[in-house]
């Protein structure tokens, strides 16, 4: 037996928030009155029934919008409700973009080919990705006095990330490591 009150299935999505963003009620949908309305310029119009502000959105052409439900009395907001659906979609678009990080990479002078292809193909999903790859040669040691071999390796894996992303900082020594930035395409 259902004990709750006769609702259509539009009122039980607007109690439960409608599916993970917040619901607005539109035009009909709005059944509280009196109600406080604003005009499509921003100007407050005061208190009024809610039969007398649809007719004021009706007037204008734009649809009637309850922006703040929990005042009392609810807020309502005369606008072209589509355009504002629209505005916000872009907006939450916006916030969605990709925020580009520096992603690291280790190598040593002595590591092997396939570990190197390990660290290159990992590298080649960061910028595919859209985001940095900061390349670090490690010395330890006596590598120090062969800074050659670590230049090889460095070379190797600029060489073969080249296709993937162009080279933003050059390698160069920083203390006991070499660097080189590569930026996606």
């Amino acid at each position: 037996m259902n004990h709750r009150s006769e609702e259509s299935p539009i009122d039980r999505q607007m109690d439960r928030g409608g599916g993970g963003e917040k619901q607005l009620r539109v035009n009909e949908q709005i059944r509280i009155s009196p109600v406080r309305v604003i005009n499509q310029e921003g100007a407050m119009l005061g208190a009024m029934p809610v039969n007398r502000a649809m007719e004021l959105a009706r007037e204008a052409g734009l649809d009637l919008v309850e922006v703040a439900s929990s005042e009392r009395p609810p807020v309502c907001k005369i606008m072209d409700y589509g355009k504002f659906k629209y505005d916000q979609k872009k907006k939450v678009a916006k916030q969605k973009q990709h925020q580009t990080q520096l992603k690291e990479i280790r190598v040593r002078p002595k590591t092997g080919d396939h570990d190197i292809g390990v660290r290159i193909s990992r590298a080649k999903e960061f910028l595919e990705g859209k985001d940095k790859v900061l390349v670090n040669v490690l010395f330890k040691g006596r590598e120090l006095a062969h800074i050659e071999e670590g230049r090889k390796v460095m070379d190797e894996v600029i060489a073969a990330l080249a296709p993937f992303g162009k080279l933003e900082k050059t390698p160069s020594m920083e203390g006991k490591k070499m660097t080189a930035i590569l930026a996606p395409k």
